[in-house]
C-alpha cells in the first residue's frame, strides 16, 4: 500500500475514532456497493450494436440548427 494512502487511512481513523481495520473495511464496503453483482456484464464479451442505416438530409449548419430549435419548441 502506498505510504501516502496509509497516512490518509491513519488520519481518517483518528478523526473518526475508528481502528485502521474499520477504515479499510468501510472502504471495501464502499467499493463493493459501487460495483454490485447485478450490474456485471454476462461473460459473452462486449459486442458493438448493429450499425444504424441513416443519412443526413440536411447539409447546412444553419438549416440543422433551425430544425433542432423547431423540434425543441414542439417538445
Amino acid at each position: 500500500m502506498p505510504e501516502i494512502l496509509y497516512k490518509e487511512i491513519q488520519r481518517v481513523a483518528a478523526v473518526q475514532e475508528w481502528s485502521i481495520a474499520e477504515v479499510i473495511r468501510r472502504g471495501a464496503e464502499s467499493v463493493v456497493r459501487a460495483y454490485p453483482a447485478h450490474k456485471q456484464m454476462p461473460d459473452v464479451g462486449f459486442q458493438f450494436p448493429a450499425p444504424i442505416s441513416a443519412r443526413m438530409l440536411v447539409h447546412e449548419a444553419g438549416e440543422l440548427r433551425d430544425l433542432i430549435q423547431e423540434d425543441a419548441q414542439q417538445a
